[in-house]
């Protein structure tokens, strides 16, 4: 039996975002404290600065700020100079705060062997 060592966060949580300016808000929900726990000591800043790294107006000094609330089971990103200018200013369609959210759900979560199964994405 094959066993599940990582997993796209879509499959198990949620996440929101906007945009204020040049800058992205991104939250990150997960449904247990179990995953609330492996995505803080996964997704941190570094890991969200590579995942955007073409975003940035610098991709060689991203600025990402992480809080951590955990009474809420969420962790908030903060993509600093993210969005091409922001939304007056940008030529881009539609990168903006929404778009990456789905896309901090692309992000993979690394379980530990004993995790019970989860669901498969539908397409």
């Amino acid at each position: 039996m094959e066993t599940q060592k990582s997993i796209y966060l879509a499959q198990i949580a949620h996440a929101r975002g906007g945009d204020k300016g040049n800058s992205a808000d991104l939250s990150l929900f997960l449904p247990d404290a179990a995953s609330y726990a492996l995505a803080v000591a996964q997704i941190d800043e570094a890991a969200v600065a590579q995942q955007f790294s073409a975003f940035f107006a610098n991709p060689q000094t991203p600025k990402v700020e992480r809080y951590c609330l955990p009474g809420l089971l969420a962790i908030k990103f903060v993509l600093h100079q993210a969005l091409d200018g922001g939304a007056a200013y940008s030529l881009r369609s539609d990168n903006l705060g929404k778009s990456l959210a789905a896309g901090l759900l692309r992000m993979r979560l690394q379980l530990p062997p004993d995790w019970p199964p989860v669901p498969a994405l539908e397409a």
